[in-house]
């Protein structure tokens, strides 16, 4: 089944254009760097809106999750991966299986 919500937050929420500009950003930027590095979800928030990154920070983190769930990133906190639902406080992202080449 194809996943098209992180939460129910977000399926009451619906997607937005910048909704996918954030993914977009998340992936570009994790493909540019090397294959085991990470990024901050403000890295993508402020390439989408640089005058305004942190009211982006909570869609870039629902951006974060729902390309958690489609494998292509992982979410990772003290360095450790953690489940899209459960994250609280600062993470990392890295590439996930389905971004891996």
């Amino acid at each position: 089944a194809e996943v098209r919500y992180c939460s129910t937050a977000c399926r009451h929420r619906r997607n937005h254009p910048e909704d996918a500009a954030l993914e977009d950003a998340i992936v570009d930027l994790l493909r540019a760097r090397r294959p085991d590095a990470t990024i901050c979800p403000s890295e993508a928030a402020r390439r989408v809106a640089p005058d305004d990154w942190r009211a982006r920070m909570e869609p870039a983190r629902r951006a974060a999750r729902r390309l958690a769930l489609h494998g292509r990133v992982r979410i990772l906190q003290q360095g450790r991966p953690v489940e899209p639902g459960r994250i609280r406080g600062p993470i990392r992202l890295g590439r996930g299986p389905a971004l891996a080449t």
